[in-house]
C-alpha cells in the first residue's frame, strides 16, 4: 500500500453498494439492489471504479469479497436506466460510458488486493465480467453464467472480456461464450475452467468469506506481487517473464515476511505476517 497521500481526503460514504470491513482487513462489498438482481447502473459503475482507485491507498483492506445481496450475483447492466439511455446519448457520451465499464475491470485486476467473488443465482452481461475479472471465483451450484452481449445487438468483446476470457477458458469456449451469448450452469462454467471453487448454495458466503479471510491474513506483500505478474505476463516473453519474476523475488527477499517466515519455521511456530 502506498504511503504516499495527497489533498484528496478518502471517501467515507458510498452510495451504489455496501460496505463492511473485519478485523482482518478484508473488504465486503455487496451489490445491493436485490430487486433488480443487483443491476448496476450509471452510478454503481463510477462508485466502482473510485473504490478500487481507493483501495491501494487506504491501507486497511487486505483483500476484497465481492458479492450480490438476493437472488443473484448481478444481472448486468439495468435494461431502463443503461440500455434505454445509452440510444439517446452522443458517440462521445457513450465512449466516455464504455470506457468508464472497462476501468472497472483493469481496476479490479490492477488493484493489488486479491479479489474474491462470491457467485449465486445470475452473473449476466457485465455481471459475468465482474465474476471474470475477480482473481477467485467461488461459485454456487445453482449460479449461471451469460457473456450475452450479442444477444442486445452489441459486441461480445467488451470491458475486456475478450481479452480475459480466452486467457482462463480457452479461445474454443471464449468464443462459444462471447458470440452466442447463452447462458451455462455451475457444472459447464467449472468444466470450462471459469470456477475456482464450487460448493452448494448454502456454504456459498462461507466459503468465499474463508477464503478472502485466508488472503487477508496471507502476505500481503508478496499476494500483491503474485497478481502483479500474472495480469503483466500475459503479453511478456518467456525471457522478459523470468527476467521481471527474478527481480521481483529479488526485492522480496528484503520484505519483513520473508525474515519473518525463517523466523516462525526455525522457531517451530506459525508466521504473523506483516505484508511489508
Amino acid at each position: 500500500m502506498s504511503p504516499f497521500r495527497g489533498s484528496v481526503p478518502f471517501t467515507e460514504e458510498w452510495r451504489h453498494f455496501r460496505l463492511s470491513r473485519d478485523e482482518s482487513g478484508m473488504l465486503t462489498v455487496t451489490l445491493d439492489r436485490p430487486d433488480k438482481l443487483n443491476a448496476l447502473t450509471f452510478e454503481s459503475y463510477a462508485d466502482l471504479r473510485d473504490l478500487l482507485a481507493e483501495i491501494p491507498q487506504r491501507g486497511d483492506t487486505r483483500a476484497i469479497l465481492l458479492r450480490g445481496e438476493g437472488r443473484a450475483f448481478c444481472s448486468g447492466g439495468d435494461v431502463n436506466e443503461i440500455i434505454g439511455a445509452t440510444l439517446a446519448m452522443r458517440p462521445d457520451e457513450l465512449l466516455d460510458f464504455t470506457r468508464m465499464t472497462g476501468q472497472v475491470v483493469r481496476a479490479m485486476r490492477e488493484c493489488p488486493v486479491p479479489i474474491v467473488a462470491a457467485i449465486h443465482g445470475i452473473a449476466a452481461g457485465a455481471g459475468s465480467v465482474l465474476a471474470l475479472a475477480a482473481d477467485f471465483r467461488v461459485v454456487a451450484r445453482s449460479a449461471r453464467f451469460a457473456f450475452l452481449f450479442t444477444k442486445v445487438g452489441l459486441a461480445g468483446a467488451d470491458m475486456g472480456a475478450a481479452y480475459l476470457l480466452p486467457r482462463l477458458v480457452g479461445l474454443g469456449h471464449a468464443t462459444k461464450l462471447l458470440m452466442l451469448g447463452d447462458t451455462i450452469d455451475s457444472a459447464t462454467a467449472d468444466r470450462y475452467g471459469l470456477v475456482s471453487e464450487l460448493v452448494d448454495d448454502e456454504e456459498l458466503d462461507a466459503a468465499a468469506s474463508a477464503l478472502a479471510r485466508r488472503l487477508a491474513e496471507g502476505p500481503a506483500f508478496a499476494l500483491a506481487q503474485t497478481k502483479a505478474l500474472l495480469t503483466q505476463e500475459l503479453d511478456m516473453s518467456l525471457a522478459a517473464s523470468v527476467e521481471l519474476e527474478a527481480m521481483t523475488q529479488a526485492l522480496l527477499m528484503k520484505s519483513a515476511d520473508y525474515a519473518e517466515f525463517h523466523a516462525a519455521f526455525t522457531g517451530k511456530r506459525p508466521p504473523k505476517w506483516q505484508g511489508r
